[in-house]
This record gives C-alpha cells, sequence and structure tokens, in this order.
C-alpha cells in the first residue's frame, strides 16, 4: 500500500464518521487556541511592561531614598525611624562622576489647578530642564524649564497637552497666569500628548522647577533622581560611583538604593516569560486531553470496524501495515485541529488587539510551535494503543465479526 493510498484510506475512514471526526478535531483546536492566546497575552505583558520602562529614556540609572534590604524592608524602619531623604545638593554632587552625562532630580506631589472659574487635581513634577532630555520627552509649544541654577524657584510651568486644553480650550497657555495652590505661576511652555506612562498620564501632569516644588509642598526632599549614564557602557560604573559618592555624603551610611534601568528591565522580562510559560503550559494540559479522547474514539473505533481490519488482513495488509492506517487518522485528526486551533488563536490574538489597542498582544514563535507538537504529539502517542489493538488481531475472528 502506498503513502498516498494509506493517506486517503485513513481520509475517507474519517469521513465516514464525520460526528466523531467533528468532536475529536474541535476537542484539539481548542487545546491549540487556548496556547495561542493565553502565550500571546502573556507576551503582550511583557512587552507592555518593558516599552514602559524604555520609554522613561535610555541608559539610566534610579536612584532611590531608603535601603531596599533582602527582607523587603530596611532595619531601620523596624525601629520607627524615616529613610533619609535625597537633596539638590546629592543630585549635583553626582555630576562629579564622569561616567554621569545628565541628572534630573524628582519632586512628585499634587495640587489644585486654576485659571478664572476652572479647577481641578493635577499632579505637579518638579524637575529640572535635563528632565525633557533624559525622559525623551516631547515639547508641543513655548519652551522646557530653563537651565541654570536648581535652587532658583522661578514661578513658571509647563503643562500637560491635556491640562492645556482644560484650561485654555484651544488657544495655547504660552505665557498667561495659572494658579497652583495659593501661588501664582506663569506657563512657559506646552508639552505635545504623550499617553500614559508607568502608570500616569503624562498629558494631565504640570511641571515645575524643583525648588518652587519643594515651596508649594512644603518639603526639601526628593522623590527620586534620574541619572543618565555617558553610554551603555558606562552605566556599571555610573552606578558604583552614584553608590560611592552618596555614601560619602551620607557620612558612610548606605541608606539609598540605587538600580539600573537593565536590572529593571531584565527582573520583570524574567517574571513575565515565567508567567507566560505558566499560562502555555496550563493550557497545553488541554491537548493532553485531547489526545486521551483520540485514544478512547480510536479505541472505540477498533471494535467497531474488526470486519474491515480482517478484510485488510485476510487480504495480506501486515500488521504494520493495519498501524500505520490508525498512526496517519490520529495525525490527520491533530493536524487539522492544530490548523483550525492556530487561525481560531489568531482571530482571538487579533480580538484582544482591536478591545485593547495598549497592550501588543502576539503569541511568541516557540508557543506555536510548541502548540503544533504537542497536538501532533499527543495525536500519536494516545494512538499507539489503538493501533496496536487493531494490528493484534486475528483476521479469521475479525471477519466472523467477534
Amino acid at each position: 500500500m502506498k503513502f498516498i493510498d494509506v493517506v486517503q484510506f485513513a481520509a475517507a475512514s474519517l469521513r465516514g464518521s464525520r460526528a466523531r471526526t467533528l468532536l475529536m478535531i474541535l476537542a484539539m483546536s481548542i487545546g491549540v487556541a487556548a496556547v495561542v492566546v493565553l502565550t500571546a497575552l502573556g507576551e503582550g505583558a511583557r512587552r507592555y511592561v518593558i516599552n514602559q520602562f524604555s520609554s522613561l529614556g535610555t541608559n539610566l540609572v534610579l536612584v532611590f531614598p531608603g535601603r531596599t534590604e533582602t527582607a523587603g524592608i530596611g532595619p531601620g524602619m523596624l525601629l520607627g525611624q524615616i529613610p533619609r531623604e535625597l537633596s539638590l545638593d546629592d543630585a549635583q554632587a553626582l555630576l562629579r562622576s564622569r561616567a554621569v552625562g545628565r541628572i534630573a532630580p524628582l519632586t512628585i506631589g499634587s495640587s489644585q489647578i486654576s485659571r478664572n472659574a476652572k479647577n481641578r487635581e493635577v499632579i505637579v513634577l518638579g524637575s529640572t530642564y535635563n528632565l525633557l532630555v533624559i525622559r525623551h520627552m516631547s515639547l508641543g509649544q513655548g519652551q522646557f524649564l530653563p537651565a541654570g541654577d536648581v535652587h532658583s524657584s522661578e514661578s513658571i510651568c509647563v503643562l500637560g497637552a491635556k491640562i492645556n486644553r482644560e484650561l485654555f480650550g484651544n488657544e495655547s497657555g504660552v505665557g498667561k497666569q495659572i494658579r497652583l495652590g495659593d501661588r501664582r505661576f506663569r506657563v512657559i511652555g506646552v508639552m505635545t500628548s504623550q499617553g500614559e506612562s508607568m502608570g500616569f498620564n503624562t498629558d494631565e501632569i504640570v511641571i515645575v522647577p524643583v525648588a518652587s516644588a519643594h515651596i508649594l509642598f512644603n518639603t526639601s526632599g526628593l522623590f527620586r533622581i534620574l541619572v543618565e549614564a555617558r553610554s551603555r557602557d558606562t552605566i556599571e560604573q555610573a552606578k558604583k560611583d552614584v553608590e560611592i559618592i552618596l555614601f560619602a555624603r551620607h557620612n558612610g551610611e548606605k541608606d539609598v538604593t540605587v538600580v539600573t534601568q537593565d536590572a529593571v528591565l531584565a527582573t520583570f522580562d524574567r517574571i513575565l516569560r515565567a508567567l507566560t510559560l505558566a499560562v502555555g503550559g496550563i493550557a497545553a494540559i488541554s491537548l493532553a486531553v485531547a489526545g486521551i479522547l483520540i485514544m478512547n474514539v480510536m479505541l472505540i473505533a477498533v471494535s467497531q470496524r474488526v470486519q474491515e481490519i480482517g478484510l485488510l488482513k485476510a487480504l495480506g495488509a501486515p500488521a504494520a501495515q493495519i498501524r500505520n492506517l490508525f498512526f496517519t487518522e490520529a495525525v490527520l485528526l491533530s493536524g487539522v485541529g492544530s490548523a483550525v486551533g492556530l487561525i481560531l488563536g489568531e482571530a482571538g490574538v487579533l480580538v484582544i488587539a482591536r478591545i485593547y489597542p495598549s497592550l501588543p498582544v502576539a503569541a511568541p514563535w516557540w508557543a506555536v510551535l510548541a502548540a503544533i507538537f504537542i497536538s501532533l504529539g499527543t495525536g500519536i502517542l494516545f494512538s499507539v494503543w489503538p493501533a496496536r489493538s487493531a494490528a493484534r488481531l486475528d483476521p479469521v475472528t475479525a471477519l466472523a465479526g467477534r
């Protein structure tokens, strides 16, 4: 019996029991589709987080007040101590490192913004002129915070695109006055629309000089310091220099946390890849279930096709040929089920992408290949028993229908 004859014979057998065949294909396709959709969601979450962190800038070193210990809290916190604040002088001192290109101190708070009868709560970000370059932000109108003394507390501000629309409509707010809390500020620039980044909408923020933010919020500490290394090769050196400089300035105490952007990205990447593998593995279990279904149905098929098998053996078909017929049926079922599952899975991914356009969902290539191979593998594996049972039938007994 030629290969093409085996395939045609197996296909004819499957067409002869259409309901049974459709159910087995459906079971296999649901498993494959589940693997594709769930791994696409996991991969989409991973890409989203990485894109968000990448949007912060490049070659970044992040400095936070307080020391992060292995246990998750610093020992001083157990005694009720508050982590030592980072100051503007601390931030300026970091420029002594040759590996450091720019620094942008950050202070964040919320305040009431108002103009005439319009008012709302807004996030206020205090920083310096370097923030625009380090964060890769884009200015739409006017100018950004001017370069100069970081201790200067000018009453000037830059508005997010949405805040400008809410306060001034279609007009530009550049050159006009607004009120933040109990202080008046002159608008010197308006940012372009950039959407959400790291949990807050940059279109709904107001940027002021860091010293002005300290006065506005009655504080002197920094939320964090963004440090941009001169190049990718100097990131680790910049991190070491930052730790040494702050260690010396804080009287020999390691009371700050310094992390690189790459380290944060690598951590999230590992976590989310593990999550993708986990959900893909859970979905792959359904493929094993589908394989067991194929085995059970094919065992029933063997008992229903006893006379057909007996006739084939009486005509001289060897046991290996009988096994090949059942293996071919299993491969056809698994192959068609995989193809249908891939189509359903990709359709599901497209639907999710339309509903959540900000989530870059896409099934990773390894998940698609794994789904196909698992589908084919389980189909063939679980067809071994039925195929062997069919091959062992005695032709005389089988023809007698016993």
